[in-house]
């Protein structure tokens, strides 16, 4: 709870600095939170970047989060968030594209904020350890708003120095370029970031985790068919130094991670390596977690006057791959509700949420975590007292075995097989001999769907293999359907599924990144130019 209070006392000092500017960089100026008064000591460094795990993250985990990585990636069934789920995003989309492209810039203006008030604080007497802790802190996650902007737009402007650059027309730089800046400040990161930490905050071992996933990522890049293999050693080393050093451990079963009670305002789950850290209250607005107001089904499962997500749910994509796939039912209760499920941990006081609703989709079941009764009493509208997995042991896991086996078409290499089965295990799958790439790909997607990271998995493919990309989206179905239990039915369970007419919509060339939203092009048109090598003898560490 210690961190949770360091985040509310700052919150105050930022808000004086959210929505200063209404550029497209959306640079707030430095103000008392981030001046040379504040961040002398270790108490006001902690303080000062506690914010930046919550409420500068709020814009995208809102509304962006769901239509950019599950819309897209063909996860998500939902009229709100159509246009994302066919590819046809249009640049005038003000409701999610405009707030989502500008939420990155916002978590990357405070990110440069802190880190250049930390490095020049006047009369600082913070300790060596939490100045580099505090100075790791924000490269992360300026790192991380890169990498959703590099893979949801390919080539962006480089903000290094909100100040500096104040009155500099904004410039795209190239792919290249911003995965080299995302993997210089994770590499940053983890040098400063310390072994261990309060619980939630990042450690060595966050940034390790993903600079695993960024390699991995970018080894594909302009590769033709195959993929770098220093990226790949990369993504090896670093995957299995956070697997054998972090003390980490998988969660006993899949359902418990996504339960208020292990993962929330107070308790972050040991295999969390890095979680948006969200409070069981909505004042200030923005240090809340929305994502149960728009996606539970209806209102009686929150309790507090939101749930509006009745017509949203499970696409048909992934309700085709549980249905011919019934073994891996442990994953799919904690993921989607089908109709006749009983979730006891959800409307306690009345033996819990029976999903009678034959005939409807599948509704969200992950981090729907019910009423404010059914945990602790904590919670309210829009704010449920659960936080959101940015990157979890699992995941780390599947690099590894991905990383091992490179451009090989099989590998039966005893570890990767070790830490790719003990996934598949927890979820009550048999285990594998031999992996292919399918096999990790798909297993990532099941794993972690809805947790942030699925689109950016289909332009990982991409990179490397456009046309197998191309041919896996236009395979994905994202027809309408509905879904009735057959009684009686039990291990496994059966369901009568009806499916409308087909419907494919595949990615193409020119939807594989979201266009510019016209805003920011009315007020900065250079981001139509070419892009630009950036020059990175601008950044000092």
């Amino acid at each position: 709870m210690q961190f949770k209070i360091k985040l509310i006392a700052a919150i105050g000092g930022l808000m004086l600095t959210q929505g200063c500017s209404e550029d497209f960089l959306d640079r707030p100026p430095l103000d008392a939170l981030t001046s040379g008064n504040f961040y002398k000591t270790d108490e006001e460094i902690l303080a000062g970047t506690a914010p930046l795990y919550n409420i500068v993250w709020f814009d995208f985990n809102d509304k962006a989060n769901m239509a950019f990585q599950e819309g897209r990636a063909g996860n998500l069934n939902s009229n709100d968030r159509t246009a994302y789920i066919k590819h046809a995003v249009a640049s005038t989309d003000a409701g999610t594209l405009l707030p989502g492209y500008k939420s990155f810039y916002k978590i990357i203006a405070q990110s440069n904020n802190a880190y250049k008030a930390i490095k020049t604080a006047a009369g600082s007497t913070a300790s060596a350890a939490v100045k580099g802790q505090g100075l790791g802190e924000c490269r992360f996650m300026r790192a991380t708003a890169y990498y959703y902007l590099v893979t949801n737009w390919g080539a962006v402007p480089i903000v290094y120095d909100n100040v500096a650059q104040l009155n500099e027309p904004p410039v795209r730089n190239t792919i290249e370029d911003v995965w080299k800046l995302v993997i210089q400040d994770y590499r940053f990161a983890a040098a400063n970031l310390p072994a261990t930490a309060v619980q939630g905050r990042l450690t060595k071992y966050s940034a390790e985790g993903m600079l695993a996933r960024m390699y991995l990522m970018r080894a594909g890049l302009n590769q033709n068919g195959t993929r770098n293999q220093s990226d790949l050693d990369s993504a090896k080393y670093y995957a299995e130094s956070v697997i054998t050093k972090s003390g980490l451990t998988l969660a006993p079963t899949y359902a418990e991670l996504f339960v208020s009670a292990n993962h929330n305002s107070s308790k972050n789950n040991p295999e969390s390596l890095f979680s948006l850290q969200w409070m069981p209250i909505s004042n200030p607005w923005g240090i809340n977690n929305s994502f149960q107001a728009y996606f539970a089904y209806e209102s009686a499962i929150t309790g507090t006057g939101d749930g509006w997500g009745a017509a949203q749910g499970v696409s048909a994509d992934l309700v085709k791959y549980f249905t011919e796939n019934p073994a891996d039912s442990l994953r799919r209760k904690a993921i989607g509700m089908f109709d006749g499920d009983v979730y006891s941990e959800i409307n306690k006081a009345g033996g819990g949420l029976k999903y009678n609703r034959p005939g409807a989709l599948s509704a969200i079941k992950k981090y729907i975590i019910g009423s404010p009764a059914d945990n602790g009493g904590l919670g309210g509208f829009m704010s449920a007292n659960i936080n959101s997995y940015m990157l979890r042991l699992a995941e780390v896991y599947l690099i590894y075995a991905d990383a091992v086996l490179g451009n090989n078409a099989t590998t039966s290499d005893a570890k990767a097989l070790e830490v790719f089965n003990a996934v598949r295990k927890r979820a009550g799958l048999a285990a594998k001999t031999s992996l292919t790439f399918d096999d990790i790909f798909k297993e990532r997607r099941i794993e972690t769907v809805f947790e942030g990271n699925s689109w950016n998995e289909i332009v990982r493919l991409y990179y490397f293999n456009p046309a197998k990309a191309i041919a896996y989206t236009a395979a994905q179905h994202k027809e309408n359907y509905t879904m009735t239990y057959v009684a009686g039915s039990t291990n496994p369970k059966k369901y009568t599924v009806t499916y409308s007419p087909a419907e494919f919509y595949p990615l193409a060339a020119n939807t594989l990144y979201l266009p510019f939203p016209e805003a920011e092009i009315i007020n900065a048109p250079s981001l139509k130019n070419e892009p630009v090598a950036f020059d990175f003898s601008k950044i000092v560490d």
